[in-house]
């Protein structure tokens, strides 16, 4: 049995793979991929990103991930977001308090248990940049 290896700038299409035994009827490549039209379904306002350090492990996001960051998307409860809280961003799972309908407080959770919730509150200067659609690992 011989392995062959990817040569570097060659484009391939992408087949289908299959999880159970491999089909001897296939014996062609039907489509090609395009990741952007796979993963970036706002383009205007969709921008990548690089996560940087342990906090959110919890959800698969490791340190070095690059983040695909859409900033149309309305905030919703348990999104990750990228969020700029006094002057620096931060990348954690959205949760709003609420009291009724009213959002009375809106809370960053690491997903991490070596860092602590955050709360912002009216003295924060605070923006939700985006929300992660996305995350890609090498490995």
């Amino acid at each position: 049995m011989s392995i062959r290896k990817g040569q570097p700038g060659i484009s391939v299409e992408l087949p289908e793979i299959k999880a159970g035994f491999p089909s001897p009827a296939q014996d062609y490549v039907e489509n090609g991929i395009d990741l952007n039209r796979e993963l970036v379904k706002n383009p205007s306002s969709t921008f990548f990103g690089r996560a940087r350090g342990t906090s959110m492990e919890g959800a698969g996001i490791y340190d070095g991930d690059l983040l695909i960051i859409d900033k149309s998307l309305e905030p919703y409860e348990g999104a990750v977001a990228v969020c700029y809280i006094d002057g620096e961003f931060t990348l954690k799972r959205i949760h709003f308090e609420r009291e009724g309908s009213s959002v009375v407080a809106v809370w960053l959770q690491p997903e991490n248990d070596s860092f602590h919730p955050i709360k912002v509150t009216e003295e924060n200067q605070f923006i939700i940049w985006g929300i992660v659609t996305h995350s890609i690992r090498t490995f």
